[in-house]
């Protein structure tokens, strides 16, 4: 979000707050949020693809929430009439093809008019169908994750976002072959899969509450959180839907509300848009010459990456809290944690959470019972999640690299804390040892995520491999 956006999300919000008393909220926040996924999808150079990506990003929350949701409460009139609010909105957006100079909502103008009824109908249809006739069973939810995976890996694997961006330019009358990986940008799918695979896999659990399709669409499609996080919990976003909303709790809300986005915008706009001139990029690596520069690139990267995405968790929470919610934390100072385990405790909190609730902990439970040593079961599951972290970012091979390298930490960590934490008690017996002890961890703990953003910042292993070769003096 650039800051035009986010002021005008800081005013949509506070109207949200002022005019939405009640029921009126709810509706509301379903309107602004789905005519934001919109408003935020960035222009692409195949014909309509941004107005086609945000709708099918409409129908997948649908699809979802038909999944999870008993029949009988499908079909209630709330429930449809929450659909028809999709169904306008996404026609608004069509009709701005002809409203003269500029869109407003898309940065290309949409299809024709027609063709836009069309295939919102025909989306739409379908869905109405699905919901009542698709059974429910564990074994067509874990379908519906899997669709959403796949998705994911089309739009993330360079190789077969190509071959689908070649489709999608056939299918327009575009030349295929001018087909790039980079021509499908689906802003915010990635953040709104995780919500729909919680959502599915908490229904097969037996954990997710019932709600209105309205609620359901309102936490998938959450305006403040929709590009960049944090991750929230349907359970946990539902209780805020819920609160009622007094009047002595609104200067309180604009008061913190407004704090968190002065300091988000600050960390974004001031602090990490300035560390990108000199942090570490694909260009400057294969400029630098000496280690002391690329060392200087490099810490600039990291604290880049960590101002660019704390701001924007904050900037989100202060625009969630004008309007009452309370968006969980998402970073807690992460580099002045003194071991890697407490690093990725507090970095990128509810990405973490989610894949220790999804991946990590049923995986370690399923090793235990076939009763394989405990040293590789925590090798293996330290490994894998951190690859799939990676790989969430990018099916790159810098990626995995990535992964593994946090990994493997995580694993030599977490066996050095088991030898060590029986001879620990000599740091108690002097309070200088304890302090000094978390000193030294925390210097040895930013240096080595320091070093993996080599992986994170650069498009491939020799261009890491060069700067990481700077950097201990082997080149």
């Amino acid at each position: 979000m650039g800051l035009t956006q986010i002021l005008i999300f800081a005013a949509a919000a506070l109207l949200v707050r002022l005019l939405g008393r009640g029921m009126r909220r709810g509706w509301l926040l379903l309107a602004v949020s789905a005519l934001a996924v919109y408003w935020l999808q960035p222009g692409m150079p195949i014909r309509y693809l941004d107005f086609w990506l945000p709708t099918v990003t409409l129908g997948l929350a649908v699809a979802s929430w038909t999944m999870v949701t008993p029949r009988e409460v499908c079909k209630q009139r709330e429930n449809w009439l929450a659909g028809g609010v999709l169904v306008v909105a996404a026609l608004a957006v069509a009709v701005t093809r002809y409203a003269g100079t500029g869109n407003f909502f898309l940065s290309t103008r949409p299809p024709q008019f027609g063709q836009a009824v069309t295939g919102v109908l025909i989306l739409f249809t379908a869905l109405a169908l699905l919901a009542g006739y698709l059974p429910r069973g564990k074994g067509w939810l874990t379908a519906v994750s899997m669709l959403v995976l796949g998705l994911f890996l089309v739009i993330k694997v360079p190789a077969l976002a190509q071959m689908t961006a070649a489709g999608l330019r056939a299918l327009s009358g575009q030349e295929p072959g001018r087909a790039l990986a980079t021509d499908i940008r689906w802003l915010g799918f990635s953040y709104v899969a995780f919500r729909l695979i919680h959502t599915l896999r908490d229904r097969v659990n037996g954990r997710l509450p019932v709600v209105s399709l309205r609620d359901y669409l309102v936490y998938a499609l959450f305006f403040p959180a929709f590009t960049a996080g944090p991750i929230d919990r349907l359970q946990r976003f539902q209780q805020d839907v819920e609160k009622p909303l007094t009047a002595e709790r609104l200067p309180v809300d604009v008061g913190v509300g407004g704090q968190r986005l002065a300091v988000g915008m600050f960390k974004k706009f001031v602090l990490a848009d300035s560390l990108s001139l000199i942090a570490l990029n694909a260009k400057n690596a294969g400029q630098v010459q000496s280690g002391g520069w690329a060392y200087v690139l490099l810490i600039a990267y990291s604290f880049l990456i960590y101002y660019d995405f704390s701001g924007y968790t904050d900037i989100a929470i202060g625009l969630g809290r004008l309007m009452g919610f309370v968006l969980p934390e998402n970073f807690n100072r992460p580099y002045l944690k003194p071991n890697l385990t407490q690093f990725w405790n507090n970095w990128h909190m509810t990405l973490t959470q989610w894949f220790r609730a999804y991946f990590f902990n049923p995986v370690t439970r399923s090793l235990r019972r076939k009763k394989l040593p405990v040293w590789f079961v925590i090798l293996f599951t330290q490994l894998t999640t951190m690859v799939l972290i990676g790989m969430w970012h990018g099916v790159t091979l810098n990626f995995l690299l990535w992964g593994l390298w946090h990994g493997a930490g995580l694993f030599v960590h977490n066996r050095w804390l088991d030898w060590f934490k029986p001879r620990s008690a000599w740091l108690d017996m002097l309070p200088w040892r304890r302090r000094a002890w978390n000193i030294i961890g925390v210097i040895v703990t930013f240096h080595y995520v320091a070093i993996g953003w080599l992986f994170f910042a650069l498009p491939t292993p020799e261009l890491s491999g060069r700067v990481l070769g700077l950097l201990v003096g082997l080149s």
